[in-house]
């Protein structure tokens, strides 16, 4: 019987000492890097030219065509501020302005001949000659109308979710839905959106930030953080109106950005 006691106490510290061994690798392994627990990967930029922007505008809609900027705006406060706007985005000088009383802007974007500018709550969808801006009709949207691009085939509408709607131009009917995951989940608050070399890049609502998202695979693969971009180049912000607006120069390869009260728009260049 003792012996048996001696076999059990010898056997019984060998696999505590074991344990303690174990223990202490456990503590010792290295913390998993970015890449191991698939954290979203940062996209640098650089900042290589500002230039004006309204500070009137509250920005929902951006996008570049011809040298020329076209910006939908909204209206928190005033029902009939929301407008349509091309201008000159070196100088800031408005070339074209068109009034959307009573309804708040959202995204905007072109196929062919025509432009369509989405409604928040609204559920109307105003469809314009382009580019004259002259308005030929209407539309309807069942969703809130949030962001709005082209993959030069289908308009790609956001509504605050985490889902992204192909749509037909001719009938605004749904083509497909697209479920995009980040790296949490469902990537929800997706906004203002900008179609580049089959990738849309977007913004997230209230953030100052800009994720880039691979549409066939339905996951956001990259982000950039532009939450100082104001004030590491000297521009003062005003109250917390943050980032939305994202426009691409297809001859420079460049992204202009800007935001809702915003004095400036930025000229980035990704690395």
């Amino acid at each position: 019987m003792k012996r048996e006691i001696k076999k059990f106490l010898a056997l019984s510290l060998i696999v505590l000492l074991v344990a303690c061994k174990n223990s202490g690798n456990a503590q010792a392994q290295p913390v998993p890097s970015s890449a191991d627990n698939g954290a979203i990967p940062v996209i640098n930029y650089q900042v290589i030219n500002m230039y004006p922007h309204d500070s009137t505008s509250f920005t929902e809609g951006l996008f570049l065509d011809n040298g020329k900027m076209y910006e939908s705006t909204g209206d928190p406060d005033n029902a009939n501020a929301s407008k349509l706007l091309c201008y000159d985005y070196k100088t800031g000088k408005i070339l074209k302005s068109v009034s959307v009383p009573h309804y708040f802007g959202e995204g905007i974007s072109t196929v062919g001949n025509r432009l369509y500018q989405l409604t928040w709550k609204e559920h109307k969808v105003f469809v314009y000659d382009y580019p004259s801006l002259k308005k030929i009709g209407e539309m309807s949207w069942p969703h809130e109308g949030w962001g709005m691009t082209t993959d030069g085939k289908n308009l790609i509408i956001s509504d605050g979710s985490s889902k992204l709607y192909y749509i037909n131009p001719k009938d605004f009917s749904l083509i497909k839905t697209v479920n995009i995951m980040g790296e949490f989940g469902p990537q929800l608050d997706i906004n203002e959106l900008e179609y580049v070399d089959g990738f849309i890049y977007a913004n997230l609502f209230q953030l100052d930030g800009i994720i880039k998202i691979d549409p066939q695979a339905g996951k956001v693969i990259g982000q950039l953080d532009l939450s100082n971009i104001r004030q590491s180049n000297g521009v003062s912000a005003f109250g917390n109106d943050v980032l939305n607006g994202i426009a691409y120069n297809d001859n420079t390869h460049t992204f202009l950005v800007t935001g809702k009260y915003w004095t400036k728009i930025f000229e980035l260049r990704l690395n």
